[in-house]
């Protein structure tokens, strides 16, 4: 069984919650700004393309970092982690988001 890399798990969450922090405020920041122009595709397309691109570069740089067995898994955890919190702030209505919209 292969020993427990405790740097590889930090490493992993802090990369995790930093690229995760990313990813979840710049969702935000594209649902806002798709729900203000007359076609969203072209904001929220890009948008995910930057986002996923963001989160995967992160993975691939950690797992060649850092032990794969220990950091990718902490990695994935602290996804899960601030995706809870994105969710428990988008359902208390902190997401800013103006309520009277209108679309021409």
């Amino acid at each position: 069984m292969p020993d427990f890399d405790t740097r590889a798990v930090l490493l992993g969450l802090g990369v995790g919650l930093a690229a995760s922090s990313l990813f979840f405020a710049g969702l935000g920041w594209g649902l806002r700004w798709a729900l203000r122009v007359r076609q969203p595709v072209l904001v929220l397309l890009p948008s995910f393309l930057l986002r996923a691109a963001l989160l995967l570069a992160a993975a691939w740089w950690l797992a060649r970092a850092a032990s794969p067995l220990w950091s990718l898994p902490a990695y994935m955890l602290a996804f899960f982690l601030v995706r809870g919190v994105a969710l428990r702030r988008a359902r208390r209505g902190q997401g800013n988001v103006p309520v009277n919209m209108e679309r021409s």
